[in-house]
């Protein structure tokens, strides 16, 4: 028998869309130096699809030249284009720029009305969004999905509407963005849009709704990705932001392990590239893992390594720093991040960590005023994960200033979205507060249960720092004197001669939190004076408090 002709086993592959099949055949083809244009540029998309980008670029490149040499201007402008959108999105700007001007300039020795001109009207227009202009690119949205429909191009009508939606939500008109989004899904969902489009689409709409705080769509899109590529052999559809983002919807779901595996699996593949501006974002999340788990030190370095990419490190680090004790490092970080950021998604990622500093410091001014611009937000997004974020803040505060009954009617109702939402370890956050509720109201059988759950959570994840937290809290009884942490750390600079103003510069907090401090340090120890609380520290051991 005659050996098979691999250029026919490669096209057959890529009917069937195995595409390490047709990347293997393609490759044997190509290396008998006979490959057409066409086939040129079905080997670029096999090694695109398989993550061999480099590879992709290099026959995308030989492709346009093939095309090119056959007068054959629609497909040279067509792997121009891809040549530029590839690698702009592998934040290799000027080398894409070059191609998508080279595009640019076969383009106009053609028909001014052809489908070519869609597509390069969309590295346009994301450049005008980029450039602050969202109006300007929705109009030029626009004008690539009236020619996809006037072309009947399914490819081009997925990315305009994409591009719209993405312009929408960058506006702050979130519902109507994610209405737009939804039409691209259904674009990709119901007609023959290629495997580049629909894997650029899908993974662009999971960090859209990931964006305006849309976690249940976003991790409805996910499963729906996850089933759109198990049928098909060797994809690698998750590439740079999306793979990091997919790493978050399984944390939130409390897979940590997998959401670790997968944040490893986002290094991997964007190790393989030259540059790839979501690098930093993915030890930022692998960063928020290990702090979770009580590993600190690997937390650090990890955290340093994301401000190495260029990519921001609180209010992570910030959490650490609470985590590790170092109460004064976490709030002048927290306050100088919040100060500097306007955006109000940006802000809404923030003010949960802000609140939770501010508690911890006994600045509840602060707080209060944190979980009040947290829920005004929710209310804007519309979305439950932020409604749920915000509550936690609210009954936190509720809690801290004595509000008992309505501090656990807002944590109820917490923990109850927080289950909807699947999302067990703040679930378990919640559960820890709603203890604390029951506790304050004399009802510590009620805070046992509440902690039994919540143990049981935190033990499956290993989340060590807050195993550690609970068991301080199931300690019979509170300490003998009854003060808090930030009391303690008050009274120990108290006892070394320092005035409320000194205290206050110290500890960075208000002079007026400090009176507040002392005075409930006086009521609790049945005490009439700085000298007597000076000596009631050295007393017991408390003056050397760190």
């Amino acid at each position: 028998m005659m050996p098979a002709d691999p250029l026919v086993q490669a096209r057959d592959a890529a009917r069937r869309r195995d595409w390490t099949g047709a990347y293997e055949h393609l490759s044997a083809a190509h290396r008998q130096g006979r490959l057409p244009a066409v086939d040129l540029d079905r080997l670029a998309t096999a090694a695109y699809l398989t993550g061999r980008l480099e590879e992709a670029v290099r026959h995308w490149e030989h492709a346009h030249d093939a095309f090119t040499a056959a007068g054959d201007r629609s497909g040279a402008v067509r792997c121009g284009f891809w040549l530029g959108l590839t690698l702009l999105l592998a934040g290799q700007q000027a080398r894409g720029g070059s191609w998508l001007a080279r595009a640019r300039r076969t383009l106009e020795d053609m028909p001014a009305e052809c489908v070519e001109a869609g597509y390069l009207k969309v590295p346009a227009a994301l450049r005008i969004l980029h450039g602050g202009d969202p109006a300007g690119a929705l109009t030029e949205f626009d004008a690539v999905v009236d020619i996809a429909e006037r072309f009947g191009s399914p490819d081009l009508d997925a990315l305009g509407r994409l591009g719209r939606g993405q312009v929408l939500v960058a506006m702050g008109r979130a519902a109507d963005g994610i209405a737009e989004l939804d039409d691209a899904m259904l674009t990709v969902t119901t007609t023959d849009v290629s495997p580049i489009v629909a894997g650029i689409v899908y993974c662009a709409v999971i960090i859209a709704c990931r964006d305006v705080f849309d976690l249940s769509r976003a991790q409805e899109w996910t499963a729906a990705l996850s089933s759109w590529c198990a049928g098909q052999q060797g994809l690698q559809p998750y590439q740079g932001q999306c793979l990091v983002h997919r790493s978050e919807i399984m944390q939130l779901r409390g897979d940590w392990s997998a959401a670790m595996a997968e944040v490893r699996r986002a290094w991997e593949h964007m190790a393989a590239q030259p540059v790839d501006p979501a690098m930093g974002s993915a030890m930022y999340q692998h960063a928020e893992l290990l702090r979770l788990r009580g590993e600190f030190d690997q937390a650090q370095t990890a955290y340093g390594q994301a401000a190495h990419w260029g990519h921001g490190v609180q209010p992570g680090l910030a959490l650490l720093r609470l985590a590790q004790g170092r109460h004064t490092d976490a709030a002048m970080a927290v306050r100088r991040v919040v100060a500097e950021t306007s955006s109000p998604v940006e802000r809404a990622r923030v003010l949960s960590a802000y609140a939770e500093v501010m508690l911890a410091i006994g600045e509840m001014d602060e707080a209060r005023s944190a979980a009040d611009e947290l829920m005004r937000a929710a209310s804007g997004f519309d979305s439950p994960y932020l409604r749920a974020v915000a509550g936690y803040a609210h009954g936190t505060v509720l809690l801290a200033v004595g509000d008992i009954v309505a501090a656990g009617d807002v944590l109820r109702r917490t923990w109850t979205s927080w289950g909807e939402l699947e999302a067990p370890y703040e679930a378990a956050r919640t559960r820890v507060m709603i203890g604390l509720v029951y506790r304050q109201s004399g009802d510590d059988d009620s805070a046992q249960v509440e902690w039994d759950g919540a143990r049981r959570v935190f033990e499956r994840l290993a989340a060590a720092p807050d195993l550690a937290r609970l068991a301080e809290l199931r300690r019979p009884g509170p300490r003998a004197d009854g003060l808090t942490d930030r009391e303690l750390d008050v009274l120990a600079l108290l006892a070394t001669g320092m005035t409320n103003s000194a205290i206050a510069a110290r500890l960075v907090i208000s002079e007026h939190t400090v009176r507040r401090h002392v005075q409930n340090i006086f009521a609790k120890l049945g005490l009439a004076s700085r000298a007597a609380a000076t000596a009631y520290a050295y007393e017991h051991h408390l003056a050397r408090r760190p």
